[in-house]
């Protein structure tokens, strides 16, 4: 995290692209509770969440976990809301299990995220098409036996052990490992630098897509939970305390894979934490952050 006075400056900067609003979140105001999927592009994300609700003078307090423990914070109520949910298919069951203690509802639309496995360019289409073309044995030849993944509880993870399953990929003698955003990442990045073939189990957005050509994978099963929405999932609630205000400006929250691709990469690549590149990007378009709060009312 950035310095407070650091912090206040940029969040100042961003402010006076908003016309007269009063900067900064009102001391006499209870924190929200966010709650923010620990991964680089969920953490960017939900900077743009904290930087908005900030500057409609909420105090925003981030608590960050992996994805199901992220919603059991939602369901016990130690958090307020979750940035970001994709739904349906990666994080409806989790929200699911939110909804048996409490209701919740989806505010705005942070981007369209979907999971896929991919090869790099070099990686020729016209040997490796498909999943199923893993199976060949001159793919398999070349191909590197392990599938590098990340956390277990992901939608990728969870797709791709059933993937593994349904293609009988580990009879073929290959292998699905969960672990870090870095060691899927830079499996990755070794594949690219020593022409490797190897299959990387990826998603949109992410910071990769900036700096390569990711290839994907035809799946015909359809087994990777299509194109999902991201959204901003709050329980009902603590909705009902917050101003009608607060709650549409969240609703009118638009950003897309680019933006957060980009966002993510400013973080994993440039090395900037997740407030500054917020921050920067509030900078260079004051224009969407005026559509979301010009006619909002503290």
């Amino acid at each position: 995290m950035i310095g407070n006075n650091r912090r206040s400056v940029l969040l100042g900067a961003a402010s006076a692209l908003l016309g007269s609003r009063a900067a900064g979140a009102r001391p006499d105001r209870a924190p929200l509770r966010l709650g923010v999927i620990d991964l680089s592009f969920h953490r960017a994300t939900a900077a743009v969440v904290t930087a908005l609700l900030e500057q409609l003078g909420h105090p925003v307090e981030r608590h960050y976990a992996l994805h199901e423990a992220c919603f059991d914070l939602l369901r016990s109520g130690a958090v307020d809301m979750v940035a970001s949910a994709w739904l349906n298919a990666s994080h409806g069951v989790y929200r699911a299990r939110v909804e048996e203690v409490v209701a919740t509802r989806a505010l705005g639309l942070h981007y369209q995220p979907y999971a896929f496995w991919g090869v790099p360019a070099h990686v020729p289409a016209s040997q490796v098409g498909s999943v199923q073309d893993l199976l060949l044995p001159e793919v398999r030849a070349r191909m590197h036996p392990v599938i590098q993944g990340i956390g277990p509880g992901a939608g990728i993870s969870r797709f791709s052990r059933k993937a593994m399953e349904v293609y009988r990929l580990e009879e073929a003698g290959y292998r699905f490992e969960t672990g870090t955003e870095e060691d899927c990442f830079k499996a990755f990045e070794q594949a690219v630098a020593e022409q490797q073939w190897r299959v990387v189990p990826l998603w949109h957005p992410q910071f990769l897509h900036a700096q390569h050509v990711i290839r994907e994978l035809k799946e015909p099963q359809q087994l990777f939970g299509g194109v999902d929405r991201a959204v901003l999932l709050a329980r009902e609630d603590r909705l009902r305390a917050l101003p009608d205000g607060t709650v549409q400006a969240l609703d009118r929250l638009r950003l897309s894979n680019g933006i957060v691709s980009g966002l993510d990469h400013a973080i994993s690549r440039e090395g900037l934490s997740p407030d500054e590149a917020a921050a920067r990007w509030m900078r260079e378009h004051p224009e969407r952050w005026r559509l979301w709060v010009d006619r909002t009312t503290s």
